[in-house]
């Protein structure tokens, strides 16, 4: 199958690369000109628990009138990219063109239906761990499964081929009629994680390690699962709070998307994430205070990103 990856960053480098294992053909997409560059000369390094591999045959370019249109977009930029990411690169998409979004945060299947039409579009969750070591060279540093679903719960065709795509090139894919619930139960995750990590530079483990960033994390959580239920979305995990602790256990030496975003003074994607709690807390009229600060603070960290030691 021929795959554009727009935005090849740490997850969009890691999926692209093994999809290309599998023998598709692969285009990054990616204005990160020194990273395909690399890529082009000597292939893709992804390090894991120590070993390492080079994965070749992945093709990259600036622009997709470079690569022409595919058959499956997955979409990795930032959520408050993908619109100008999309409106940049429509000449990826023809009449059957897939896009998959494996995003972090809610609010992304609208922004993303603005410029795509919603018939076009597939979700998804990842609880794959990554991060970009240097250019051309990836750490895969925590595996899980992938859960992908139609919008409208129906478990197509279309869906299940890419499924087995995925499994085929090692990535382990189910197929879901409850891709809304699993977003928020990612949201958990990334709230619960993220900008804890982000304001104290902590890699997802050492959260645990000291009861101060333990409480805020069970606090925003806790926040963020009132919010849910208030929307109507019931939570399948028996226990959300431990789920994320348990995250936080099986990827302890990863560095969270968002303190990656910090330490390189990129906008992180606090407000699709902390910060749509609180949004969709006030429309329900709960409260959540912990929330509110995490976001502020990491909104100050990122106004401030000139002053900024790290």
């Amino acid at each position: 199958m021929k795959i554009a990856i727009l935005g090849a960053g740490a997850i969009g480098s890691l999926y692209g690369g093994l999809l290309a294992e599998g023998g598709n053909e692969v285009w990054f997409l990616d204005l990160w000109k020194e990273h395909l560059e690399v890529i082009k000369k000597n292939g893709l390094i992804v390090q894991k628990y120590g070993a390492k591999r080079i994965i070749t045959g992945i093709q990259a370019a600036v622009s997709a009138e470079e690569i022409g249109p595919v058959e499956l977009v997955i979409l990795l930029v930032k959520s408050y990219a993908s619109q100008k990411a999309l409106k940049e690169n429509l000449e990826l998409f023809q009449d059957n063109t897939i896009l998959l979004t494996l995003q972090n945060g809610l609010g992304n299947i609208e922004n993303i239906n603005e410029v795509i039409d919603e018939g076009k579009i597939i979700a998804g969750v990842t609880s794959h761990g990554s991060t970009v070591i240097a250019p051309g060279i990836i750490n895969h540093a925590g595996a899980g499964k992938t859960y992908i679903g139609e919008l409208t719960g129906e478990h197509s065709s279309r869906v299940k081929k890419i499924a087995a795509l995925f499994c085929n090139a090692g990535i382990e894919t189910i197929v879901t009629d409850q891709i809304e619930i699993l977003l928020w139960e990612k949201l958990m995750v990334n709230v619960g994680i993220n900008s804890i990590t982000a304001i104290t530079g902590l890699k997802n483990g050492q959260i645990l390690e000291y009861l101060e960033t333990e409480e805020l994390l069970e606090a925003a959580v806790k926040e963020a699962l009132a919010v849910a239920r208030a929307n109507g979305i019931y939570i399948t995990l028996d226990n959300p709070i431990e789920y994320v602790k348990n995250v936080c256990k099986a990827t302890a030496n990863n560095q969270s998307s968002m303190l990656q975003d910090v330490l390189h003074k990129r906008i992180t994607e606090i407000q699709t994430i902390n910060g749509v709690v609180v949004k969709a807390g006030k429309g329900a009229g709960i409260d959540t205070p912990i929330n509110k600060v995490l976001t502020n603070l990491v909104v100050a960290i990122q106004n401030n990103y000139n002053n900024l030691e790290r």
